[in-house]
């Protein structure tokens, strides 16, 4: 599923165009990562969390030549799904 395919199902189901839908997808989107940014996390009831975590440095190998390589401490986004969620997609 892809952005343009969000924004169909959205038009769709509010019956809104689709340049508005457009417009308000890609806010939220955006909404989503400065919060992130700023905050570290967001909470959405009956979806789940986004959290923010740092990853320590560290010694990487290469799987084919085996040379050791240094990796550097960086942010990852973790998500853990709600209690709704993944009642839902269980019963799929």
């Amino acid at each position: 599923m892809t952005k343009k395919d969000i924004i169909e199902i959205v038009s769709q189901t509010a019956k809104l165009k689709k340049n508005h839908t457009k417009a308000i997808v890609e806010c939220v989107f955006e909404v989503f990562i400065d919060i992130l940014a700023r905050e570290g996390r967001i909470e959405v009831r009956n979806f789940g969390v986004f959290k923010v975590k740092r990853t320590p440095a560290r010694v990487g190998r290469n799987p084919v030549t085996k040379e050791s390589a240094d990796v550097p401490a960086r942010n990852i986004i973790q998500f853990k799904a709600g209690k709704f969620m993944k009642d839902r997609v269980s019963n799929q």
